[in-house]
């Protein structure tokens, strides 16, 4: 064995390790960016989620988005105005605080109320039995029922019931998730009232049309517009839809409505 040729490549080895390591040590002082100390600051604000409702994989990357002044910082619903102030403390400016919000599902149309064209057997997705002749349910405007919501929403504030959505307004956070999944739009994100009054109904065709595929659907009748006495709710395009600015929940549309679509929430 040529212990000298050993030793001559550890020797050799042992160099080329120094150097590369002198090299590295330089490029990172020259090549160092440091870090913006408020993005952790900022980080801590937020409620940590990574629901990904302010447009962004996760709090992390919002913080970082905040801090380089890509985005406001009232952006996380879920955090809502509390977050929001305290980040802008932390950046020095003055923060816009928006009203909260809370999911609701515009429709009624349950498996004993709504008429079914067919049973589905299929991959349990809304999205893919749109695609089977539109869906189980006769009324093209309806809650499918099977599911997408639920499947996507990060606070486990949906389930399904007799073939439709129902928010869990104690979990719900205003996230919006469920509404960018809904293939229907059924879902919509409402200002949060007490005793708010709510057309849970989107359907536009004809009274007769409507009245054909679902009991509780708005058949553009006017009796809720003509019972309003504070020019609240108007029918528009054949549905029923409420101007929550003018509405003083007086109920009267509530009482008028012959099919009951108008509804009272929490």
């Amino acid at each position: 064995m040529d212990v000298t040729a050993i030793l001559y490549a550890l020797l050799v080895l042992g160099a080329l390790g120094l150097v590369f390591g002198i090299v590295l040590g330089i490029a990172d002082k020259k090549f160092f960016v440091p870090a913006d100390e408020r993005v952790e600051r900022i980080r801590a604000c937020l409620p940590g989620a990574n629901c990904g409702a302010c447009g962004f994989a996760g709090c992390d990357a919002y913080a970082d988005a905040v801090a380089s002044g890509k985005v406001l910082p009232n952006c996380c619903p879920v955090g809502g105005s509390a977050a929001a102030c305290a980040i802008g403390d932390v950046i020095g400016c003055a923060v816009e605080v928006s009203e909260p919000v809370r999911a609701r599902v515009l429709c009624q149309g349950t498996t004993t109320e709504a008429v079914q064209k067919y049973e589905y057997d299929g991959y349990k997705s809304c999205r893919a039995a749109i695609g089977i002749a539109g869906g189980p349910k006769q009324c093209k405007f309806s809650c499918v029922g099977l599911g997408d919501c639920a499947a996507a929403c990060p606070f486990d504030a949906i389930t399904m019931r007799d073939g439709i959505a129902n928010i869990d307004e104690g979990l719900c956070v205003g996230c919006g998730v469920c509404v960018d999944v809904c293939p229907r739009n059924v879902i919509k994100l409402l200002p949060i009232m007490k005793n708010q009054v709510i057309v849970r109904c989107r359907n536009t065709d004809s009274g007769r049309e409507a009245r054909a595929v679902c009991k509780k659907v708005c058949i553009a009748c006017g009796r809720c517009e003509k019972a309003c006495k504070f020019d609240a709710i108007k029918v528009i395009d054949g549905c029923a839809v409420i101007d929550q600015q003018k509405c003083t929940r007086c109920n009267e549309c509530v009482a008028v409505c012959p099919t009951k679509c108008i509804t009272v929430g929490s």
